[in-house]
């Protein structure tokens, strides 16, 4: 899958919702351009749209589009916003092509009983329709198809003694996955729900009381600050001018953080929950060598996210690295997805077999995850028609056979190849000479370091959700 993701050429990459970050001063600054480098760090994470909201002499002012992080915050546009003590930031990828609108991007912006807060989040609400439902007989009115409007909504309903206390009484009502920041006039507070399925870390800048709260530690490195920790699953974190104050909003905590992170979603250079996410990208290359070897001549990975296990690949069977595919850096965003009869050529567009380095080779090639299998299909093809000899694939992680319900755009069964199918008749419709899965345990040996003291969360490959899931709705995944 591709490591830029803006662009799903042949919708066979899944993509996770957004990407946040939040940053409170001691005292007021240029707070806009480190939320602007920290979305920058972030752009992975989502392409669609971006926003900043600022707290600024007891007024929240915020600048949001649809675009990438550089088109929407030109210099002009910094230049605009004023300095600030606290801001918070956004960039987003939507799963569902009805909720790509402007009113969909956030931070979402509210003026609530005891006046403007604003919200960025990274959730998956699973009982956010019902929510929505109630608040609807209430009579109170929603402006977008968030479920993040809807956790905002709560928590104004619920604030009479303040907005700590709303953020405190809403988010026990939640269900699902969700990292979110909410910004008032005066604090900062993050949350994480009581499985940590999404990211979010603690960073410190400087020596002063300014912090940093973001979905990855290169949000961290971008602007400037030292990471602190991770935020525990079920905790509410108050950052303001008493410093920090952590809160344990769920009785009942379990780790399961989402393991996607590491196969794919987060930048190499990032670490979470403790783990590199680099080292684990690699030691999985290595362990499809290990317990997958075949004889070959040379080792190349789907660029880019495939290229650290390609590596690790090569380290262990000893097989030398060397680039099968090119990728064309330059298919922007707004690419225009291709109609049914051009898809093969809109492959070659963006990724490109380079003939001098597998010409009468046999290539391993190692990619991240295999979803719906279009892609991998023409890029196989693509191979042997630069004259491959064989084309073996590796993929470091296992078979993904179910939906995900709790922030990934695969949703239903019919999306999925291997819904129903094993690694053989995989390889079969991919046209590959074999095919190789990590399993379970071997994804989870690479993730953890063999340390790793809490667990994820492997819905996706397993059908084990750390959240019930309504069957009538598991049901309705199966339907064509």
């Amino acid at each position: 899958m591709d490591y830029q993701r803006g662009v799903k050429l042949l919708g066979d990459s899944m993509s996770e919702e957004c990407g946040i970050i939040g940053v409170y001063s001691s005292e007021k600054r240029e707070l806009a351009r480190s939320i602007y480098y920290g979305l920058y760090a972030l752009q992975h994470r989502g392409q669609e749209a971006c926003g900043i909201a600022l707290s600024s002499d007891n007024k929240i002012l915020y600048h949001k589009n649809l675009g990438l992080v550089s088109e929407v915050f030109g210099e002009a546009v910094l230049e605009s916003l004023p300095e600030a003590d606290i801001a918070i930031g956004h960039v987003r990828y939507s799963t569902a092509a009805q909720d790509k609108s402007l009113a969909n991007a956030q931070p979402l912006v509210f003026n609530g009983k005891r006046g403007k807060f604003a919200v960025v989040s990274n959730s998956s609400i699973t009982n956010a329709k019902q929510l929505k439902a109630d608040l609807l007989e209430e009579n109170i009115l929603f402006q977008t198809s968030l479920d993040s409007e809807v956790f905002g909504v709560l928590i104004n309903k619920l604030s009479q003694n303040g907005y700590l206390d709303g953020v405190r009484q809403a988010v026990e009502m939640l269900e699902g996955s969700f990292s979110t920041i909410v910004m008032t006039r005066s604090k900062l507070i993050a949350i994480r729900d009581r499985f940590g399925m999404r990211p979010l870390v603690l960073g410190k800048i400087g020596l002063d009381d300014d912090y940093v709260v973001a979905s990855e530690t290169t949000a961290l490195d971008a602007v400037g600050a030292t990471y602190v920790r991770d935020l525990e699953p079920g905790e509410i974190l108050v950052i303001s001018s008493k410093g920090l104050q952590s809160i344990k909003w769920a009785d009942e905590t379990k780790h399961a953080f989402c393991i996607f992170e590491h196969v794919y979603f987060a930048r190499p250079d990032s670490i979470l929950e403790g783990q590199s996410v680099y080292k684990a990208r690699r030691d999985s290359g290595k362990l499809l060598a290990k317990h997958f070897p075949v004889e070959a001549d040379i080792v190349s990975g789907v660029p880019e996210s495939a290229n650290v296990a390609a590596r690790g690949y090569s380290e262990e069977s000893g097989i030398p690295f060397i680039e099968a595919l090119a990728k064309n850096g330059y298919v922007g965003r707004t690419f225009i997805k291709p109609k049914q009869g051009m898809r093969e050529s809109a492959v070659k567009i963006k990724l490109n077999a380079i003939k001098a380095n597998v010409q009468g080779k046999r290539v391993v090639l190692v990619d991240d995850s295999i979803v719906r299998g279009t892609t991998s299909k023409k890029i196989v093809q693509m191979l042997r028609d630069a004259g491959a000899k064989e084309v073996h694939l590796r993929i470091a992680s296992p078979i993904v056979k179910h939906p995900c319900f709790l922030g990934v755009d695969m949703q239903t069964y019919n999306q999925l190849i291997g819904a129903y199918r094993d690694a053989d008749e995989i390889c079969k419709l991919i046209g590959a000479d074999s095919l190789a899965f990590l399993d379970i345990d071997m994804l989870d040996e690479a993730c953890s370091n063999g340390n790793y003291p809490h667990g994820f969360c492997t819905g996706c490959f397993t059908g084990e959700y750390p959240v019930s899931i309504d069957k009538k709705e598991l049901d309705k995944q199966f339907d064509d």
